[in-house]
């Protein structure tokens, strides 16, 4: 399953040399795996009623292109793989031409929100990485 947003780069996301700040991309990134999670019906609701929380604990970031005010933007996320406690969600994004300005692997691992010690994947996340 694939989630999509599209953004518009604001004059207060750039930075002295007059493109998107590395830091916004990561930023921009987050939101594309919020909308992910609304996607698969897995808002923080659901997850703390299962009794679990999630952590990113790596992102791998390749700036391909850069991003200039104005620029609309779309931030693409797909799952890639899931282990026992981890999961990886793949994203990109790409200008109006299509061209990928940035991808990146963001690894994250689910957590009990109660004993703050990683956990096995619950059956409703790891459903999208069939």
């Amino acid at each position: 399953m694939e989630a999509t947003i599209e953004l518009i780069v604001r004059s207060t996301e750039i930075d002295v040399n007059g493109h998107v700040n590395n830091a916004k991309y990561l930023e921009y990134l987050e939101w594309g795996r919020e909308e992910w999670y609304e996607k698969a019906e897995l808002p923080y609701a659901v997850f703390l009623a299962i009794g679990i929380q999630t952590v990113t604990v790596n992102i791998n970031v390749n700036y391909r292109k850069e991003c200039r005010q104005g620029d609309k933007l779309t931030v693409r996320t797909v799952p890639e793989r899931a282990g026992r406690t981890s999961y990886v969600l793949k994203q990109e994004i790409v200008n109006e031409l299509g061209e990928v300005c940035a991808d990146a692997n963001v690894t994250c691992v689910t957590m009990d929100a109660t004993t703050r010690k990683s956990r096995e994947l619950p059956s409703e996340l790891l459903q999208w990485f069939a």
